[in-house]
């Protein structure tokens, strides 16, 4: 199995790069190993595939719509990368106990807030999903934004490459004190998560999150030098993940 992924691993990455001019530099400052979730927005078309493939082999998973296993192809590879099936518009908390289990064996765990595909690479206001898993696991959370592969489709029609670029931010914790989370709040959380990846992006990127002057930090504590995996070194960058 470990053979079979990282084949398939290879392939990706070879042809992507053959298809694509990737700008995928800052994946070095994704933390070498220790738990944590990245955030990332979402067009669907080569962000997955490509952080899979160029963080190899740190180990990763995430959230996918329970109907993909329903084609044999997208069934075998998913479960080769270890994606997480979850049903759509419902409390899965099986797919929320999948991923905490994850995140406690050292897995990066990438979630799109948005919830779904934007297809046009512009933001979408974020659901609050992605709140109950960053508030339950306690692991920090690193941003992950990129932009260029709204096109690929388009251009692979026309024959060209496409440029996919990827910028990663600084990592946080989410904090709420220790007390109850409210519908308004849990909302708040999920905004401020999306604009740490807003910041990433270029301007005409930024969508629902185009005013900066409205992002705030209440909830999102970024001195990361006090958690436990921290203190044992298990988040100091890496210069050997990506290439």
């Amino acid at each position: 199995m470990i053979f079979v992924r990282w084949f398939v691993f290879f392939v990706i990455k070879v042809g992507l790069s053959i298809l694509c001019r990737i700008d995928a530099k800052e994946l070095r400052r994704v933390p070498a190993r220790g738990p944590m979730i990245a955030i990332s927005n979402h067009t669907g078309q080569l962000e997955v595939p490509i952080l899979f493939a160029w963080l190899a082999p740190r180990p990763i998973s995430g959230w996918a719509k329970s109907e993909t296993w329903d084609k044999p192809f997208f069934h075998w590879l998913f479960n080769l990368w270890g994606a997480i099936p979850v049903h759509r518009g419902e409390a899965d908390m099986n797919a929320l106990r999948a991923a905490l289990e994850k995140i406690d064996d050292g897995y990066i765990f990438g979630v799109a807030p948005e919830g779904t595909r934007n297809k046009t690479g512009r933001l979408l206001r974020a659901h609050p999903g992605a709140v109950t898993l960053a508030v339950r696991s306690g692991a920090p959370i690193i941003p992950i934004a990129h932009w260029g592969g709204e096109n690929f489709t388009s251009n692979l029609k026309r024959l060209r490459r496409t440029d996919f670029h990827l910028r990663v931010g600084k990592p946080f914790i989410v904090h709420n004190g220790g007390g109850r989370i409210g519908r308004d709040e849990r909302q708040q959380i999920a905004d401020e998560m999306m604009y740490q990846i807003a910041a990433l992006l270029p301007e005409e990127y930024r969508g629902e999150y185009s005013d900066m002057s409205k992002a705030t930090t209440t909830f999102l504590n970024f001195d990361l030098s006090e958690t436990a995996s921290f203190k044992d070194g298990q988040f100091a960058a890496s210069q050997e993940i990506a290439s």
